[in-house]
């Protein structure tokens, strides 16, 4: 059934196709997605349905969202698949996940993301975590890793905090890049990411909190002393038990969550300029 998907498709490197056909891989990513039967399902990117046959063999309906219209024709006319899929021709960055799912009957979304799109993409869908029950991504191990990290290392930045504001992030498994046609550079990494019915630190505005770390993450070096100067005091940051001699990555998600609270109180709209 594969094959019949599969053939005569080139890359498209305008949409940083890779697609996946390592079998052993793909069935441990089914494995740790754990798909069944009545799920409100959504693939991001099914490309060439390695990921798409398999999850469709155990749901009663799979939304898929692809951009490139030859693959969604070929999709569309695949008698084995057809009948289960329900095919959006549409840009995911765009895309809104409310017309699929809502808090009550969530969706679970999947896919293997194109490097290129990948943090973006993620970042819209944060912005409607409320009705996502939970991602699994396939996306370079780097990512992950920054997705993952803790407070005073180096991969820990802008990236890693906004993800873990919404989302508990669970690292799965490493793939290498023969699993892969074409073979990236890199070496990939498939990522759960289940978002918070209730997040551990709330902002009262995320855009706040998003401010925040641009100014911290800038010019990640600088000590936070120099990089929130002008806006919040050596005081008002020792009060949150935060030394003004710390860099970016020395900083809980906690306290920028504070750091966001602070600056809304202040009614500080201008945070966007580059301290100098």
């Amino acid at each position: 059934m594969h094959d019949l998907v599969t053939q005569g498709h080139t890359a498209r490197k305008r949409f940083g196709q890779n697609f996946l056909q390592d079998q052993n891989v793909i069935a441990n990513i089914v494995r740790a997605i754990n798909p069944s039967a009545d799920d409100n399902i959504v693939e991001i990117g099914p490309g060439l349905a390695a990921l798409t046959t398999p999850v469709s063999e155990k749901v009663n309906k799979l939304h898929v969202i692809e951009l490139d219209r030859d693959l969604a024709k070929r999709l569309r006319e695949n008698p084995f698949l057809s009948p289960k899929l329900e095919i959006h021709e549409a840009d995911a960055l765009k895309f809104d996940f409310s017309t699929l799912g809502s808090k009550e009957n969530p969706v679970r979304v999947f896919g293997n993301l194109p490097y290129n799109i990948s943090t973006p993409l993620m970042i819209h869908l944060f912005s409607q975590s409320e009705v996502i029950k939970d991602m699994h991504f396939m996306l370079q191990k780097e990512v992950v890793t920054r997705l993952a990290a803790a407070p005073d290392s180096k991969d820990y930045g802008r990236l890693s905090l906004i993800t873990q504001y919404y989302c508990k992030v669970i690292p799965i498994m490493e793939v290498k890049p023969n699993a892969f046609r074409p073979a990236p550079k890199v070496t990939s990494a498939v990522v759960r990411l289940v978002p918070y019915d209730k997040k551990p630190y709330e902002v009262k505005d995320i855009r706040k909190l998003e401010q925040v770390l641009a100014l911290a993450f800038n010019q990640r070096r600088k000590t936070i002393h120099n990089s929130l100067r002008g806006f919040i005091s050596d005081e008002e940051l020792l009060n949150l038990g935060i030394s003004p001699q710390l860099r970016a990555e020395n900083i809980t998600l906690q306290q920028y969550c504070q750091l966001a609270d602070m600056l809304l109180d202040k009614n500080i709209e201008n945070v966007n300029q580059t301290q100098s």
